[in-house]
């Protein structure tokens, strides 16, 4: 077996995982994948083209080199330039999901605090440092408006103003 074609069905092969990589971020409608098919069908041909034996040696090697191309593409592409725009961070602060949890909630009850986005009738409030979604006891709210907590209902926070003056 000629070594020169081992390492183009070799290549193939590894063309053939990053080719399903590149799909899963290009929208090709399909077409990315049909060439990493033809270019598993090419490398597994190039083996075939020497034996059977041969063949079923170069479908192994295709069922080893392709996993490992995709774990080391899930594993290091984050770290890259390109992974790091593409792929989001984890938010910061609180648990990592976005909503306070249930006890911190709870202590907002009674709270004043200050309107960060307009209520319409959803918005931003902070009460002491923290930023927390709220939602008006009655329609719009101005921005830098006093409010106080009337309410907590899971991860609704029910808000009320408390004077008609804005506080800076």
């Amino acid at each position: 077996m000629d070594i020169m074609w081992i390492i183009f069905a070799v290549f193939l092969f590894i063309a053939c995982a990053i080719l399903l990589v590149l799909e899963i971020f290009v929208p090709s409608f399909g077409f990315i994948t049909i060439c990493a098919i033809v270019c598993l069908i090419a490398g597994g041909a190039i083996f075939f083209e020497y034996g059977q034996i041969s063949g079923w040696i170069g479908i192994a090697v295709a069922a080893i080199v392709i996993p490992i191309v995709w774990i080391l593409t899930y594993r290091f592409f984050p770290k890259t330039p390109v992974g790091k725009k593409l792929i989001l961070g984890k938010p910061e602060g609180g648990r990592g999901d976005g909503i306070p949890d249930r006890r911190t909630l709870d202590e907002l009850l009674m709270k004043k605090g200050i309107v960060r986005t307009p209520l319409r009738p959803v918005g931003t409030c902070e009460f002491d440092g923290q930023r927390v979604e709220c939602v008006s006891e009655r329609g719009y709210i101005d921005k830098d408006r006093l409010v106080q907590v009337i309410r907590v209902e899971g991860p609704q926070v029910t808000v009320r103003v408390v004077s008609e003056a804005k506080e800076s």
